[in-house]
Order: C-alpha cells, then structure tokens, then sequence
C-alpha cells in the first residue's frame, strides 16, 4: 500500500515528543475531552506522539484505601495488581477520546509495552523498554497512549514504580524512543522558585539544571518525580514541564552549562509533615546502626538528614515523614536492649525547608546569612543538611510560610 509507505516515510521525518498528563490533568471527563482536542490537533499537524497518563487525581488513594479495608498491610504483589488499574481506566478513556476526534489511537498497559523492571513491588525500579510494538504503531500513524506507573517484573507480575511513577515511565519511553523531547504536562505552568501558594512573588523559570531540579524534586518540590530527573540525566533526554490547563513555553530541564542562573540559590523546596527522633547509641557501634536503618528500609521507611554527634554517647537524630512517627518508635523499643539504645526522643510537626543552588551553598557566608535571616524572625533551626548545591533546614511548620518568605527576599528569588 504505497499510501501507508509515503505516511511512514513523513511521519518518521517529523519530531516525536513524549507527552506524560498527571492525575489533575486527566480528573475528569471535561479534562480528558479537553486534552483529547490538544493531542488531536497535533497529530492533525503530522506530529508524533506516546500519550502517558496517570490514574484520575484521587483513584490511587481510593484503591489504596480499599486494600486497607481488607488488611492494612497487603501483600505487596497483591496491591501492584490493584493500585495499577487505576491508570487503565484513563488510558482507555483517553484513547477512546481520541478515537472520537478521528484519531487511531491504542490503550497499552505497562506490560504490553514491554516495560521490564526488577522485582521491588511497590517500588520497582524500570531495567529495559522494548520499542518494537511502539515503533510499529508509531510508523502506522496510531498514536500510543501509555499507562504510566507501571511495567512487569521477569516473571510477568504487575509492578508499580512508587508515587510520581509516571514521570518515569515518559522519561524511559523517551530515552528508548530517542524522543525530541519528553513533556510532562501538569497543573502549574512550570518549575517556580518555591510554592507560590505560599510565596506569592514567586517566579517561574524558563529553565533550571539537571542537578538543581534533581534536588528541588527529592526534596520536596512535586512538579517532578526525582527518578524521572535522574533518568533524564543519564540519558540525555530533553525535559520540559508544562501546564496541561493553559498555554506557554513551560521549564526546560537542561544540563548546568546550559542553565542560565543568577546568585547563589535558585530555588526554594519545601516537605511538610516531619517528625523528628532523636536517640542515645550507648555503645556507639556503628554496626547497630547499619541494622537499624536497614530495618527501617525493609518497613519502607525513608529515613533522612542523619545526623550524629560524639560526646559521653552518641547522639543519632533523623527526620521522617510523620505517618511513620509510630511505627519508627514501636521498632526503636523492640529494638533498644539488642542494639543497646538509650533515652528516646521524637518532636513532632516540623517541616523541611531546603535553599537548592547552582553549586555555591557550602560558602559559610551563605548558611550565615540564612542563620542571620531566620534568627531574626525568631525561628529556630531544629537539625540542619548542607552541600554545595543544598542546604537543608528543619524548622518548626507553625513558622513555614515566615520561614519561606523571608528567604525567599534575602536571596532577591523574586527579581528577574
């Protein structure tokens, strides 16, 4: 059929974007009618194009919430297979969507795409995409139209790649492909300086680097997984976060010698919800400690900014999300006598405040100066992380959004 070879050849000459739409994006009927018309017109102009979607905002905590009606603590095979169907249903909606507008359009699962991932339920990490039944329906002009979230194990059981997974899975897709560019499409128009909920003159960037927007991610800013930063990194895919509800050029992630910054810090992440603990290691055997924190990792706990001082006892202290606060502490009493644990102390409602930069924050003028300018508002640093592209603070929540602002000026983050 020579009209399906000149389609071919034209659509191979055209750019492939990959175009990932969260949960907020795809809420609804109206949403998906509305991004249905966006991804037909672009079709309708010869681009090519892997749709990734996400579960309808508020189906994954649903499906969660009906496991924990069973049991609170599910198997975790059991629960991949259940939390994984909610991006099924916005795949086959928008697909059918699509069809409507005229468009050949495929629903696929992770496992028809032949996403292969390792074996951590829950958490899976991806190890390889075949492209093959990709490039196919690309090269016949049906447009893809990816659950995102998840891929199969080499057994063949459903995994699920943790929260924010889709990202991941567009950025996998797009590096396999060698896509012109992965798109994640969200409820904001691109990456801010910090959370203009709470900061209203914050700004946003028209790019940031790798390294910075990595860290934004891992430290609390949600506009992007941090997996999908790392793995866009490592295989130099072109990433840019845009608005799925209106109209603009979006962030551009970018390597550092590309990223056009000004001043020491670029942005300003914030993660709620802290709790910290604090203990006495009496016989400061750094094996107990190894046990501990595997112990942790095994519950699925993310333990973060360790720290540990040395004087008649070694004095540990970490932050963890408080939902954890219970089970943290039921583990640190079964575990006291064996690993010879002293008095045990825990504060809870704190929140983790992090000055992210382009590779300046480990100047002691700088943690001066953020010292100097929460000291003044009588806000009190409980523990404190620093590296050269980071500085972490932990600081009461009551004092969040005064803590923000205030750093927010110091470090002029609302001037172009």
């Amino acid at each position: 059929m020579p009209e399906v070879q000149k389609l071919s050849r034209s659509l191979s000459q055209s750019k492939l974007y990959v175009k990932k739409f969260g949960g907020t994006s795809v809420g609804s009927i109206e949403r998906i009618e509305v991004l249905a018309d966006r991804i037909a017109q672009a079709h309708q102009l010869g681009g090519r194009q892997v749709i990734v979607c996400s579960a309808m905002a508020g189906e994954t905590n649903r499906l969660i919430s009906l496991g924990g009606q069973i049991t609170p603590y599910g198997d975790p095979r059991e629960m991949d297979m259940l939390i994984s169907t909610g991006e099924q249903v916005s795949i086959a909606l928008m697909a059918m969507a699509l069809q409507k507008r005229g468009v050949s359009a495929r629903s696929l699962t992770g496992d028809q795409v032949q996403i292969h991932t390792n074996n951590h339920f829950g958490r899976a990490s991806i190890e390889k995409v075949d492209t093959h039944y990709l490039q196919q329906l690309l090269s016949e002009g049906i447009v893809p139209v990816v659950a995102g979230f998840q891929g199969r194990n080499p057994l063949g059981d459903v995994t699920t790649l943790g929260r924010g997974g889709s990202d991941t899975t567009a950025v996998a897709l797009a590096a396999a492909l060698t896509a012109d560019e992965c798109q994640i499409f969200t409820d904001v128009p691109g990456v801010f300086t910090t959370d203009p909920n709470l900061e209203p003159s914050a700004r946003k960037l028209s790019n940031i680097s790798f390294s910075a927007m990595f860290e934004m991610a891992r430290l609390g800013a949600k506009v992007l997984h941090p997996d999908s930063v790392a793995y866009a990194e490592r295989y130099k895919v072109p990433l840019r976060v845009l608005s799925s509800f209106e109209a603009g050029e979006g962030t551009l992630i970018c390597f550092d010698d590309g990223a056009r910054v000004s001043g020491d810090v670029v942005g300003i992440a914030i993660s709620a919800d802290l709790a910290m603990v604090s203990f006495e290691e009496l016989d400061d055997y750094s094996d107990s400690l190894a046990q501990l924190f595997k112990r942790f990792a095994d519950m699925g706990i993310e333990t973060d900014l360790l720290s540990k001082t040395r004087s008649s006892a070694s004095s540990v202290s970490f932050t963890i999300s408080q939902s954890w606060l219970e089970r943290v502490l039921a583990e640190l009493d079964a575990a006291s006598q064996a690993l010879n644990i002293g008095a045990v102390y825990f504060e809870r409602d704190l929140v983790r405040v992090s000055l992210v930069g382009n590779g300046n924050l480990a100047k002691s003028e700088v943690a001066a100066r953020v010292f100097d300018t929460l000291g003044k508002q009588g806000i009190h640093v409980r523990l404190v992380s620093s590296s050269a592209i980071k500085l972490a603070l932990v600081i009461p929540q009551n004092h969040l959004q005064l803590a923000v602002c205030t750093l927010h000026h110091a470090f002029k983050l609302n001037e172009l």
